[in-house]
């Protein structure tokens, strides 16, 4: 780090002096940053710290970001460095498994086991693995939790090691809480003090997560957002990011919330905005009167939702609401006071007197115009009006049931109101099927619309004491008057953290909550990533018995098309308060704002309004029952863990004793063979096309995701090695074995690879030899063709088209690529994220000339292609020579997208983790 603007200045708390690099001395040369945005003063600040004379960031970097043009296309690259990663435990895992096998490779090139650990501080907390088996009585926690240590024991054992094992690095056990709330209660510093170059320095807390939703932590200010595996370990590493300097959305806010209206609420106007508006790729940043008034809380929500509306983040800035939290959540007072001061000093707190910035676009909401609303069916930007949410629904039944086999004559069945009718009426009226079932010895009618699952869960909702609090009262009135949860609907309480559990039994709402059916069943996310759980047999026959539509509400963040269950078609994002009152009416074909949700015990009509509490009513026992010490007291023991964490043995050595008979953490092949010299960028030759694929090719196409199939390369593998296909769990939870993740790569059912003639799945055909038309190929799944070509010594290349690698940030799609033998990917144009974890994996990333693909050669995946001219990756373009196998070629130019000297580096040494490895193995022998 230099000071190559001589900005850095000091500052003094608690009587320790910090220094800064001061945005206020930068802006008496460059006066634009003065009306920077807040995240892009962040932004600024991060680069000015980590100047390393060009290699990564350089003065040309920094006077982009000084000089930022709101008006203009996202294009020029910079490098930013996180202070911190967090980790959740489906995506950690492999992360970490990635640290224990650079240990023993560091130890085969001469150094020593203790040179790998985390730069920066690294906290994972396990949130991902608990599932709804059980739920509805007393015992539910602790037999979710047994159940939960006995289907990840082993990942749980690595954990285990992993953190006695690292610096810089520590795991929140099991049945904790979910990792954003954890972050945002307990983790974020808001503002950093480390030592650099010899001198405490402070500076914003920044963040990478692996989850998508680490967004929630803009709600008090600090910049991160989600990123995928490999970024996250390059961070860990002490390696920057590549991203393009954003365009910032202003968002203003004035008014305040009507009473009844919840943050949920306005998150979901929220989301609906944004997506209207197009942020993909933007930041946004929230400001006005309206936020002067908005609790921490509320700001959270928004912020957690970010992937939703489709930003990098939604960020608030850091004022006195920000201040106030951090006393509330028990944080410690010479911290707070650095906060405050850092960001005063630096030009980043806000109040009622600060200027607005220049944003590239802006919008406005008036709060006091949001009202009570849902979204759904299956995407979370589809806001419906509570008081729209009966005649939405029936709309949405129509379109699902009009092609229904159940519809078709004799196969309709009434409800009592519809009664023995002609066939020409029923045909006539509109029917309503139904299946009856029985539960507890009693019959019950589901209907379409019936509510099958109501769940308290998420950590978009679960962090704010208003909706939880609210859920509670709702729950309590309507126990009051003898109503609780129908019985075909699964009930859950999943808090984010133990200090909600501590406020509702505080207050007695934990009993009523309890009373109207809903059970802690777990701490951690449970239904809104599809750990729901089973249903009760008699439910999953009576909806599949007329192919019912059967409905889940969730106080999630997520409802996409088959997410939430199996079994479930519509699944409506809510507000906890209505989570409870859905689960009460069982069923969603209802119109909560005129019918009731039941009858009391003389017979009289409960109405939703006769349960609903007011703001008053909560916000009284938020001020009561909600105090420092209760974080303090459960953040105390944050790290402790239940009795089944404490009692899991992990050896305690530096490099971890990998299992042969493990079927979730294996060793992975990454440094097999790997020497002090890297290869550098050879140019290949005689390479094989593995795939040849057209547009929009995403990461879940590349990537293996969700169940694994028997008869798949993966699921052949368990069998092989014992594993019962009851017990084969998903994908995601066995990212640890790159054996399981390998075989699952490009193994999607809907990927069409071009060369199949339309052929739906993971194949390819294996060519022996130089000489073989398409004709002579040997169809086979695309993993098996691979070991095949490995055999051969033959090097292989994927050709793909626009947009290559679009969707989520997931690390096997770059990881999976380099193991199956992909030295280079060749497509029109790729999506930016996975572009880099290609480079962070060794994978060269090519593109055709613009307006050419692989049709403009006549590819048709049978050729041998040679690309030549590379130059060690300095060359800008190469040339590729196609050859097929009547000995005719074609060559053209391409373009070598390594953008910059890092980058070069990253691929020369085979990755990123091999370049940190030679580092470190050669610091040593120096």
């Amino acid at each position: 780090m230099s000071d190559i603007f001589n900005v850095k200045d000091s500052l003094t708390v608690a009587g320790k002096d910090h220094a800064y690099y001061s945005l206020p001395k930068l802006a008496e040369k460059y006066p634009n940053i003065n009306r920077l945005p807040y995240s892009m003063k962040v932004v600024l600040e991060n680069l000015l710290r980590n100047e390393d004379g060009g290699q990564s960031v350089g003065e040309n970097h920094i006077e982009a970001v000084a000089n930022w043009d709101a008006g203009a296309e996202a294009s020029k690259e910079i490098a930013f460095m996180p202070a911190r990663v967090v980790l959740q435990d489906f995506t950690g895992v492999p992360s970490v498994v990635d640290l224990a096998a650079m240990r023993d490779a560091v130890v085969k090139l001469g150094g020593k086991a203790d040179q790998i650990n985390p730069f920066i501080p690294s906290e994972l907390v396990v949130d991902h693995s608990v599932q709804v088996d059980v739920y509805g009585r007393e015992d539910s926690l602790d037999l979710n939790e047994k159940i939960e240590f006995k289907r990840n024991n082993e990942r749980y054992e690595f954990l285990h090691w992993g953190k006695n094992a690292f610096e810089n690095f520590v795991v929140v056990p099991p049945a904790t809480g979910i990792v954003h709330q954890v972050n945002l209660e307990y983790l974020a510093r808001v503002v950093m003090a480390s030592e650099q170059n010899g001198e405490l320095t402070a500076y914003p807390d920044t963040v990478f997560g692996t989850d998508s939703h680490t967004t929630m932590i803009n709600g008090i200010g600090v910049l991160g957002w989600g990123v995928g595996g490999i970024e996250a370990e390059a961070a860990m590493l002490g390696q920057p990011s590549s991203m393009l300097i954003p365009q910032v959305v202003g968002f203003e806010m004035t008014g305040k919330l009507q009473e009844g209206v919840t943050a949920t609420d306005l998150v979901l106007r929220v989301v609906e905005m944004l997506r209207a508006h197009g942020v993909v790729g933007k930041f946004v940043e929230f400001y006005g009167e309206g936020l002067h008034s908005m609790p921490l809380a509320d700001r959270a929500t928004i912020a957690n939702m970010a992937p939703e509306y489709g930003a990098t983040c939604g960020i608030f800035p850091i004022d006195q609401m920000a201040i106030d939290y951090l006393r509330l959540s028990g944080r410690d007072e010479a911290q707070i006071e650095l906060v405050e001061q850092y960001a005063k000093a630096q030009g980043l707190w806000h109040d009622a007197d600060t200027p607005a910035a220049t944003y590239s676009s802006n919008l406005h909401l008036d709060l006091s115009t949001v009202q009570p609303a849902l979204a759904g069916p299956n995407l979370p930007q589809q806001r419906i009006n509570l008081a729209d949410m009966h005649q939405k629904f029936g709309e949405t039944l129509h379109a699902m049931t009009k092609d229904r086999a159940s519809e078709k004559e004799g196969k309709v069945r009434f409800d009592e109101e519809g009664g023995e009718q002609e066939q020409a009426e029923r045909l006539s009226a509109k029917p309503k099927v139904f299946s009856s079932i029985d539960i507890d010895n009693k019959t019950h009618q589901l209907h379409d619309g019936s509510l099958v699952i109501a769940a308290i869960t998420s950590c978009t909702n679960t962090s704010n004491p208003a909706v939880m609090i609210g859920a509670g009262l709702v729950a309590k009135k309507a126990a009051a008057k003898g109503l609780k949860a129908k019985p075909w609907v699964k009930t859950s309480l999943a808090p984010g953290s133990k200090v909600v559990t501590d406020y509702l039994e505080k207050t007695k709402l934990m009993d009523e909550l309890e009373k109207t059916g809903f059970y802690l069943v777990g701490y951690g996310c449970t239904t809104c990533i599809g750990n729901s759980g089973p249903l009760l047999e008699a439910v999953e026959k009576g909806i599949e018995e007329n192919n019912l539509v059967a409905a889940a509400v969730l106080s999630g963040n997520r409802n996409f098309e088959g997410r939430i269950h199996s079994h479930v078609k519509a699944s409506y994002l809510a507000s906890p308060p209505l989570v409870v009152a859905y689960a009460l009416a069982g069923t969603v074909d209802i119109d909560l704002t005129t019918q009731p949700l039941g009858q009391d015990q003389e017979g009289n009509d409960v109405f939703l309004k006769d349960i609903w509490p007011t703001s008053a009513e909560i916000n009284e026992l938020i001020a009561n029952n909600i105090d420092a010490e209760m974080f303090r007291k459960n953040y105390g023991e944050v790290f402790n863990g239940s009795e089944a964490w404490n009692a899991i043995s992990s050896a305690d050595s530096q490099l971890y004793p990998w299992s042969d008979e493990s079927t979730y953490i294996k060793n992975p092949p990454f440094f097999d063979d790997m020497t002090m010299e890297p290869e550098g960028i050879k140019d290949i030759t005689g390479a094989r096309i593995l795939g040849l694929f057209g547009n929009s090719i995403t990461t879940d196409h590349i990537s293996p995701a969700g169940n694994i199939d028997p008869n798949s390369p993966a699921g052949k593998y368990l069998q092989q090695r014992g594993v019962l296909q009851a017990d084969f769990n998903s994908y995601g939870s066995r990212r640890g074995n790159d054996a399981v993740m390998t075989r699952g790569t490009f193994a999607n059912i809907r990927i069409k690879n071009k060369m199949m003639g339309g052929k739906e799945g993971g194949y390819t055909y294996y060519f022996s030899g130089d000489k073989a038309t398409l004709e002579q190929g040997e169809e086979m799944a695309i993993y098996d063709a691979a070991m095949k070509y490995k055999e051969d010594k033959r090097p292989l290349v994927v050709l793909g088209g626009e947009e290559y690698g679009s969707g989520s940030s997931r690390d096997w799609a770059a990881k999976g690529t380099i193991l199956l033998g992909v030295k280079a990917v060749l497509t029109s144009s790729f999506e930016r994220i996975h572009r880099s974890n290609l480079v962070g994996m060794g994978v060269l990333p090519l593109t055709f000339k613009k307006g050419e693909n692989a049709d403009t050669y006549n590819l048709d995946g049978s050729e041998v292609l040679s690309i030549t001219g590379l130059e060690n990756g300095e060359s800008r373009t190469a040339t590729v020579t196609a050859t097929r196998a009547d000995g005719s070629s074609e060559s053209f130019e391409v373009n070598v997208m390594l953008q910059t000297p890092k980058e070069r580096e990253y691929v020369r040494h085979g990755g990123v983790l091999h370049y940190v490895l030679r580092q470190l193995a050669a610091e040593n022998q120096a």
